[in-house]
């Protein structure tokens, strides 16, 4: 009976299994899992790249599938990657005894290594377990404040599915080179070459650009932005390979750091949002002025429905690029605010989440023969013409 039922399922016209399909909840990963278990001809349809292009067509922004994140150090017991999907769900990411989650995009996450003695970066697709390893001795040899970021580097990718294809890394850190002056570095790494390029600098006076809470987004192919825990902006040009820092919204040395996170505008490009109890304020930078603007203002305690939420502590903690969602962090557990909507959805009862990588993507199973084997990159990578941070200053 049960051979009967899988044949009649596999006969099924590939037009209307198709179909059938793509309508299976697309934020509940299991079920195109199982489905794809069902027989060979319906692995063949969910893993078909046309099959990821209609998903995106039908429906638009890939559903979050769960977080990485960083908590205090008593709450060891919590895992790396948390689901947020209503069905059963779990990935094997890395140990974060081992690994510190700083980015994720376009498919793939960042992790740094908290070694000092051997530092690296761990770039890891979620979908495929991939992992590749990149030292970070060619670029840095002693301690300092870090940021990076990945994207895909592939030619004309819509980046719906980058499983496999070749991706980039910015790498930012900040030495000290005088009581009140500090030099805030950024090298890029690519996949392709497995090398590091020459690093670009930006020098700063009397406030050193402190990085803690991870928080970028990329606009458009070719700026990246960083925000700093003292509310400064670093941005960085991928195409013209330059640093420029942008002043902060306000500074105010009484603030409580982490005040300012980065979002991604609605007209798709960089805003920032300013905590101020009980209240989120949004702000847009106009170019031609160089100045910030308050565009919106969101009242928290009507959206949360906390009761005493002046004496709550409401943080945001993550932003969802490409969906206009954010994650907020209070001391009654964690919410997501979907920005355009202002739907809000309580992920977990937990709370004393630092930072917050969101991953997105449809769970959809890779063939076997794309899979990528697990690679590293020697300490020598790079090669003998790049020069740490140590040379720059001989």
């Amino acid at each position: 009976m049960a051979r009967r039922r899988r044949e009649s399922l596999s006969a099924l016209p590939d037009e209307l299994l198709e179909e059938i399909l793509l309508r299976l909840p697309p934020d509940e990963p299991a079920w195109l899992l199982r489905a794809s278990l069902v027989c060979k001809s319906w692995s063949h349809a969910i893993s078909s790249p046309g099959f990821h292009c209609r998903l995106h067509e039908l429906h638009r922004a890939p559903p979050v599938l769960g977080f990485l994140h960083h908590r205090h150090p008593q709450c060891k017991d919590t895992p790396q990657f948390v689901p947020t999907t209503a069905s059963a769900f779990s990935l094997d990411a890395p140990k974060c005894r081992l690994w510190r989650a700083i980015n994720c995009r376009h498919g793939r996450a960042l992790f740094c290594s908290d070694s000092y003695d051997d530092p690296e970066l761990l770039v890891w697709e979620p979908i495929t377990g991939s992992e590749w390893r990149v030292s970070l001795k060619p670029v840095i040899s002693r301690r300092a404040a870090i940021s990076g970021a990945v994207f895909c580097a592939a030619d004309g990718c819509d980046h719906r599915d980058c499983h496999g294809s070749p991706f980039r890394l910015v790498f930012v850190f900040r030495v000290n080179i005088g009581p009140v002056t500090f030099v805030t570095f950024a090298c890029v790494y690519s996949s392709e070459t497995g090398t590091w390029g020459e690093p670009t600098s930006v020098v700063q006076c009397v406030y050193p650009l402190i990085f803690t809470s991870y928080s970028s987004v990329l606009v458009g192919r070719s700026l990246l932005y960083f925000m700093s825990d003292n509310g400064f902006i670093l941005e960085y040009d991928l195409a013209k390979h330059c640093l420029t820092l942008l002043d902060a919204v306000e500074i105010d040395p009484a603030m409580r750091p982490r005040r300012f996170s980065l979002l991604m505008g609605e007209d798709g490009g960089m805003r920032v949002s300013q905590e101020c109890y009980p209240h989120l304020k949004f702000w847009t930078r106009e170019a031609s002025h160089a100045r910030w603007v308050l565009t919106r203002v969101i009242n928290l305690g009507n959206l949360l429905q906390i009761r005493d939420v002046v004496d709550i502590e409401v943080r945001v903690v993550g932003f969802v690029e490409g969906s206009n969602v954010i994650f907020v962090d209070t001391d009654v557990g964690l919410f997501t605010i979907e920005l355009l909507t202002e739907q809000v959805r309580k992920v977990t009862d937990e709370s004393g989440f630092s930072n917050l990588i969101p991953v997105v993507g449809f769970y959809t199973p890779v063939p076997r023969g794309e899979l990528q084997p697990l690679s590293s990159v020697s300490d020598e990578a790079g090669g003998e013409q790049e020069k740490t941070v140590d040379q720059l200053f001989d």
